[in-house]
């Protein structure tokens, strides 16, 4: 059997650029917040996770795709470039209190053989962190997630991401994402996926400072997702977290949500998109040449 290391996921720098279009009823959020005709269809969501991989992935190290709405027609359209890596996200969102996503589970569904053999090389997991929930909960998940993976030869990315307590204590955002780094961090899992302290903003030594923080409580490779960050903060985001030690990036929202709901997806991905990608890559390659 092939274990497959970081390297199938990394550019030749040994960075990570990679895209995600793994968003599901976020995406369907964004694309109706873009004016799109309610109610916005499974299909359209589709179409664009489709449309978006083929655009991008010759840009981007590794693709991160959803079992709900994309993975099978990603394969099927062989929409993924040959120099790009496919992940898979293989978590399951569990709706409630109001919101897309109040609790996750391992996807079972999710076929890891089945995955390898359609090109795949890692998948995902969210872990929503909460300070008064069960952390012997969340290492239990991990721990069997990391099972799924290794024993089918695939990577394993965790993305642990910071929710406000049930109980409606009292919120700090920046310190839940070091404590769910100090408990989550050194849990097995080949890449740690993480928040972008601060939102990206705030001055440099601010944001190196706070990723620095990160940095010691995390012991493997990280990286950074762009949710909650302006697309326009986000470059900066990646060069000052990887200045901190982390090795990329794998993002969506900086990338493409400001094409949602535009005429002519397709070519407003390229015009848009590809450009903002491609900086994106060059930045990685930069900070990791530095090293």
């Amino acid at each position: 059997m092939t274990n497959y290391t970081l390297n199938a996921i990394t550019r030749p720098s040994g960075g990570f650029a990679m895209l995600a279009v793994d968003q599901r009823e976020a995406m369907r959020l964004m694309f109706a917040a873009a004016g799109t005709p309610i109610p916005v269809s499974d299909q359209q969501l589709t179409d664009f996770k489709v449309n978006a991989t083929k655009i991008l992935s010759p840009y981007a190290s590794a693709v991160l795709v959803d079992n709900q709405f994309c993975y099978r027609q990603v394969v099927e359209q062989h929409a993924v470039a040959q120099s790009c890596a496919m992940i898979v996200a293989a978590d399951e969102f569990i709706p409630g209190n109001g919101i897309p996503v109040d609790s996750v589970v391992i996807d079972r569904s999710i076929d890891a053989q089945r995955v390898k053999r359609n090109g795949g090389k890692a998948l995902k997991l969210l872990v929503l962190w909460r300070s008064d929930e069960d952390p012997q909960q969340r290492l239990e998940m991990v721990k069997a997630f990391n099972h799924l993976c290794h024993s089918n030869g695939l990577v394993s990315i965790i993305e642990p991401v910071v929710r406000p307590p049930r109980r409606g204590a009292e919120f700090d955002r920046e310190q839940a994402i070091i404590n769910a780094a100090k408990e989550l961090g050194d849990s097995g899992a080949d890449l740690y996926k993480v928040e972008m302290p601060l939102f990206g903003k705030g001055t440099q030594q601010e944001l190196l400072t706070a990723s620095q923080k990160l940095n010691e409580n995390i012991g493997m490779p990280w990286v950074i997702l762009s949710s909650g960050v302006d697309d326009k903060l986000f470059p900066r985001a990646v060069s000052v977290a990887m200045q901190a030690g982390a090795s990329g990036f794998l993002a969506g929202r900086a990338v493409w949500s400001s094409v949602i709901g535009l005429p002519d997806t397709e070519l407003m991905l390229r015009d848009i998109s590809v450009p903002k990608l491609q900086r994106l890559g060059e930045i990685v390659d930069e900070m990791m040449a530095r090293r």
